[in-house]
């Protein structure tokens, strides 16, 4: 079983920088199919709770940079989902931890079903760490998106179709925050410009 475990508690309208690694040597995604399942599990499980500004999925690890939704968006959803339950009693880090747990069981388990493996497939908990500086959320933006450069699946951002910095760019539909990083930035050139510039989180846990 896949327990979201860490001292960093989900406050609401917090935000955290969130990442995990497959066991050992093994991938998390084999294949266009898995990547794309991932992406629609989170966004079946997380968004309700949570806001996306940044993700990047690596065949063996994911990054992702999130805000807890405010509380009175949290306890709607519970209570939708659960109507004859009694009030969550203001404990919100539980029931966001709840969707995470969900959603990487589920996906564990269809993607040991697809590849006839048995056994957990991440590392024993969430890793994630909150963000209170201002000024490190352009940087950790940055790093999500370099990290398949960092650790050589890539030789250039844009080459990399699994993470939201062509999103970003783009006029598609998504769920992501693209408005809100982009103000970050102070604009989509300056977005872009920053990203051509590889800088190295101080005090980053690598994943």
């Amino acid at each position: 079983m896949y327990t979201p475990a860490n001292t960093d508690t989900f406050q609401p309208e917090g935000y955290y920088h969130l990442f995990n690694h497959a066991i050992g040597d093994d991938n998390l995604f084999r294949n266009n199919e898995n990547y794309q399942y991932f992406l629609t599990k989170f966004s079946q499980y997380i968004s309700p709770v949570c806001k996306v500004y940044a993700y990047c999925l690596m065949p063996n690890h994911f990054h992702f940079l999130i805000q807890i939704r405010k509380e009175a968006i949290i306890e709607q959803f519970y209570m939708t989902k659960f109507p004859t339950a009694i009030s969550p009693s203001k404990d919100y880090s539980k029931i966001v931890m709840q969707q995470f747990s969900n959603m990487l069981n589920g996906y564990a388990q269809a993607y040991n079903k697809m590849f006839d493996r048995r056994g957990a497939l991440f590392i024993d908990y969430l890793r994630r760490k909150q963000v209170t500086d201002d000024a490190y959320f352009i940087r950790l933006v940055q790093y999500i998106h370099n990290n398949p450069v960092h650790h050589h699946f890539c030789s250039s951002i844009e080459d990399w179709t699994y993470s939201s910095y062509q999103t970003i760019l783009s006029q598609k539909s998504t769920n992501i925050e693209r408005e809100t990083v982009l103000e970050w930035y102070g604009g989509t050139g300056a977005y872009r410009d920053f990203h051509l510039h590889t800088i190295e989180l101080q005090n980053e846990i690598e994943c």
